[in-house]
């Protein structure tokens, strides 16, 4: 969703476990800037848990599917202008710094949702909440690699990849713990606070990037952490390997001339390398989002109650398949990365999309087809509550009472949810009185025969999405980008990230409102057909390339995304795979 990881392979996970148990002020280095992953993952996870009961506190939450997709997207609009301050931050102040802010954020955030006195005062702390994850998802990452040995380093960084969906798991977790307790929500939000406070005590203890010191010539400084993260006879090395690997740094930004983020921008377009590489690199990020992930992850208990089951409990414990499915296919994508290749693990990824997509929105038309009808006779029985707009000759079913204009519920019949219902007015007095009467009351979806096949469908959209779309997108603009516009490049591929994000989380509920759920889901499974032919058409291959080879694939006049480059042969050379290659 959300977050990207350098991949490793499993000797390096075995160097990994070996190191740090020798060196055990790594691990501390990289727990300590790890919690940042999990918060990003905790706080992009959480809402879709506690937006559940918010709606249920307040009327008019209920009623927007605007009010509610703004509580939701604006954690992601925070996070857009967050990943932009953060990357200034780190270069200016340092990655030491930006973290603790970061925690600060997070920290003001959750205390201002927990005591929210209204939705507007939700809305700010999701922004607060929102700079926080957009300066850790900048900013954790970098400081792991710049603290880690070498050899390492892959693994290490994909530890943060890991923390993120463990922290989206662990949302739901403590989501479901938290249903009976009284203030819900406000212990569901606020308790993000609890690893923020954590983690900004943690890192007050340790040091600064040791790269980042010694840029700002702090060398000293620098060497002294080098010194604690390597065994003795492996210092002295890796203190030339750090200098010598600066001064290839600032060569290369000498080379770029202008500094100004403006000049660099305009360097890079020229290149017409640079250019084939952003393309590539930002189709992958946006296609990302605009296969739907988000509406999944964000509203995973929605769609749950979408698909047929009314209570909140429910939802949310249902919910956790699909966020430990998410959490399994970020740990099978490292097994299959170097294996499969980028290009072909992406478009296999997408064809699964486009099928489950497809299959989940046939689920949602059967369901709706099928919706029981509204009964005259047992609407009756709650004359004082029914929905404004049902008149007792309007052949009415659920989903006809779902879509009225003042907002309605069905209240099933108390034998068999799938017999004639009563179509109550929406609030906690209607209700309270339906489930007196042992029935269940339903507000998103309707009951039906097809709840389980949907999970079934959302689980393998899951499985299909988590190893390819999931992870691939952040691999392949780690390396596909000239080494000199690495962070101009970058950093526009990462704002096209958040910006499809924020578009799809703040539209979904709008989309099942207007076109229904079934049509909404068809769409998207038409956009994710049309970003399998673009993926296809302009992602390359990168497996198994170094970055200067990468450039001299993307700079060749007979340049084709489909072929697969080989450095060791003539173009002629070339092979064309499915060009899954």
């Amino acid at each position: 969703m959300e977050g990207g990881a350098t991949l490793a392979d499993k000797a390096e996970f075995k160097e990994c476990l070996r190191l740090t148990w020798s060196q055990p002020y790594i691990l501390q280095l990289v727990f300590s800037a790890g919690i940042g992953g999990l918060l990003f993952g905790y706080d992009t996870g959480v809402i879709s848990g506690a937006l559940l009961y918010i709606r249920d506190d307040f009327m008019a939450v209920e009623k927007s599917t605007v009010l509610r997709e703004t509580i939701v997207s604006m954690a992601v609009a925070g996070a857009i202008v967050g990943a932009g301050f953060g990357g200034w931050m780190n270069d200016k102040f340092g990655r030491k710094p930006s973290i603790l802010i970061a925690d600060a954020l997070f920290l003001a955030g959750a205390l201002i949702m927990a005591l929210a006195p209204t939705p507007i005062v939700i809305i700010i702390g999701r922004i607060f909440v929102g700079l926080g994850v957009g300066m850790a998802s900048m900013t954790a990452p970098l400081y792991i690699s710049e603290a880690s040995p070498a050899r390492i380093r892959g693994a290490l960084v994909s530890t943060n990849g890991l923390l993120i969906t463990g922290g989206q798991f662990m949302a739901y977790l403590i989501n479901l713990a938290f249903t009976k307790v009284t203030g819900t929500w406000r212990w569901m939000l606020g308790i993000a606070g609890v690893p923020a406070f954590i983690q900004f005590i943690l890192m007050c203890m340790l040091p600064e990037s040791p790269r980042w010191l010694y840029r700002q010539d702090r060398k000293e400084e620098a060497e002294a952490i080098l010194r604690k993260i390597y065994p003795a006879a492996e210092v002295e090395e890796e203190i030339d390997s750090l200098r010598r690997s600066i001064e290839h740094e600032i060569q290369l930004e000498g080379s770029i001339g202008e500094q100004s983020l403006i000049g660099k921008l305009t360097k890079a377009l020229s290149s017409k390398v640079v250019r084939r590489g952003l393309m590539a690199g930002v189709i992958a990020q946006v296609a990302q989002q605009f296969v739907g992930i988000n509406t999944v992850m964000y509203y995973s208990p929605t769609i749950v109650q979408l698909a047929g089951f009314a209570s909140n409990n429910t939802a949310m414990a249902l919910s956790l398949i699909t966020s430990g499915l998410n959490a399994i296919g970020s740990i099978v994508s490292m097994s299959f990365v170097d294996r499969a290749g980028r290009r072909r693990l992406m478009l296999i990824s997408l064809i699964g999309i486009v099928l489950w997509l497809v299959v989940l929105g046939g689920t949602f038309l059967g369901a709706a087809h099928h919706a029981p009808p509204v009964s005259e006779l047992e609407t009756r029985v709650f004359a004082n509550q029914t929905c404004p707009e049902y008149r007792p000759t309007a052949r009415w079913n659920c989903m006809n009472c779902l879509k009225a204009e003042s907002t309605c519920g069905f209240c099933a019949h108390e034998g068999d949810k799938l017999l004639p219902g009563a179509c109550l007015a929406a609030g906690d007095a209607s209700r309270r009185t339906c489930h007196a009467g042992k029935r269940e009351f339903y507000t998103e979806g309707c009951p039906n025969n097809f709840g389980w096949l949907a999970l079934v469908a959302l689980g393998a959209y899951i499985v299909s999405y988590s190893p390819g779309m999931g992870t691939v997108p952040w691999i392949v603009n780690s390396e596909i980008y000239p080494l000199r516009f690495r962070g101009v490049c970058g950093g526009i591929a990462a704002v096209a990230n958040w910006v499809s994000n924020l578009i799809v989380t703040q539209t979904f509920l709008s989309l099942t409102k207007a076109l229904g759920t079934s049509a909404t889901f068809f769409l998207f499974g038409a956009v994710s057909f049309f970003a399998l032919v673009v993926v296809f058409f302009t992602v390359p291959e990168t497996k198994g390339l170094q970055f200067e080879e990468v450039e001299k694939m993307l700079e060749e006049k007979d340049y084709k995304p489909w072929k697969r480059y080989r450095p060791d042969v003539s173009s002629k050379g070339r092979d064309i795979g499915l060009s899954v290659p």
